[in-house]
């Protein structure tokens, strides 16, 4: 009986000198740690991104704002655009009471317009040359900014007829749903790519205040 239970203890105790052996190991395998790089050539900042390159470590956008298909009664025929400055949203109409609806950001207190007008030049990575009372108001800007992932353009341009405002993207993509801009209306990059394949030149633009 002595001989059977002192061979269960050598046996337990064998057990239990192999476990601390194999729990770094294990604990090895499940560090905790990024799974998935971002893509080539963007890179992880947990500050504002300084260009479009960058990408912020925890943005937060919400749903709301994402790009979607709504219903939407309008007399208005499909290819409108209509800008909901309140809502913070602009409509691509399609027709059939629906139409593509995309989050925005709008001009912030002082700056507000509305209009009808429609789609006078489009531009793919659009230089930008800040009006003279920008500049007036913002010293530091440049004369003149070629287009490319730091101009505030952005990717792509629509410009509303005779008037100083564009429909563009923004290199701050953290400021759609708000009131931030001088007049122009923003879109995320990958938005404005989006809408600037479906609208054709002389395309209505119905900007509501």
């Amino acid at each position: 009986m002595k001989l059977r239970f002192s061979r269960m203890l050598a046996a337990v105790l064998t057990v239990a000198s192999l476990v601390p052996a194999t729990l770094p190991v294990q604990a090895e395998s499940f560090r905790p740690g990024w799974r998935f790089a971002p893509p080539p050539g963007v890179t992880i900042t947990e500050s504002r991104p300084r260009h479009a390159l960058a990408l912020q470590a925890n943005p937060y956008v919400s749903p709301t704002y994402l790009r979607q298909v709504v219903p939407y009664a309008t007399s208005e025929h499909s290819g409108t655009i209509v800008v909901d400055t309140r809502q913070h949203f602009l409509y691509f109409v399609l027709g059939g009471g629906r139409a593509l609806r995309y989050g925005i950001g709008v001009a912030r207190d002082g700056f507000e317009w509305s209009g009808t007008h429609r789609i006078k030049r489009k531009a793919e990575w659009p230089s930008w040359t800040p009006p003279a009372e920008m500049r007036k108001r913002q010293p530091g800007l440049p004369l003149r900014m070629e287009g490319g992932p730091d101009n505030p353009l952005g990717a792509r341009a629509l410009y509303i007829g005779s008037t100083l405002y564009r429909i563009h993207g923004t290199t701050e993509p953290w400021t759609i749903g708000q009131n931030v801009s001088s007049g122009c209306i923003r879109m995320t990059n990958a938005d404005v790519i989006d809408l600037y394949e479906r609208v054709q030149l002389n395309s209505k633009v119905v900007v509501l205040s």
